[in-house]
């Protein structure tokens, strides 16, 4: 895997075999994503909370491009650890913060009013995954104006969701984008 854009582009890092459990955002995907955003907001001096960390490669990404700090979430030990090992050899580790915890108890205690962007990247087939907007926009997490993305398959549908914006297909991978207006 690679950093797409920014200070870090081209620089490779590789998810060790103990960590085989994540499903990482493809490049294309990544790629696709960034375009997306950096249409929407400035991408510099933002705030960003990765949930369901995995890789870190999506972090990784908003850090490459800027970011003052991006908090990786992430359950999994060995994911918690090659975060901060890549973050430690991309010398990018003081702008960032890496817990290792449950995404949901992460959000049930988040203070308010605290991320430009927020990404969430669950396995596919997990089913609590469609309570995520309702306990980032009901304990009002996002600041005003910020974005909500959800990255899914297509067993789930946010739609009809109040804060749902638009969709964005590539390959297997769906983006759920919800805005906070």
């Amino acid at each position: 895997m690679r950093i797409i854009s920014g200070k870090l582009k081209g620089r490779r890092f590789q998810m060790p075999a103990k960590a085989t459990k994540t499903r990482p955002t493809t490049d294309y995907g990544r790629e696709s994503l960034f375009n997306i955003l950096q249409h929407q907001i400035d991408l510099q001096d933002i705030t960003v909370l990765d949930l369901f960390s995995g890789s870190g490669a999506v972090g990784y990404e908003f850090l490459s491009r800027a970011a003052a700090k991006v908090v990786f979430i992430e359950n999994y030990a060995a994911c918690v650890q090659f975060i901060k090992q890549t973050l430690k050899s991309f010398d990018i580790l003081s702008e960032a913060e890496v817990y290792k915890t449950d995404v949901f108890k992460y959000l049930s205690n988040c203070p308010p009013q605290s991320f430009d962007v927020i990404f969430a990247d669950p396995p596919y087939a997990l089913d609590e995954m469609i309570k995520i907007p309702d306990l980032v926009f009901g304990r009002n997490i996002l600041k005003k104006e910020g974005i909500l993305i959800i990255e899914h398959d297509e067993r789930h549908n946010f739609e009809n969701h109040a804060n749902f914006a638009e969709l964005r297909k590539y390959g297997q991978s769906i983006f759920s984008i919800f805005e906070l207006e």
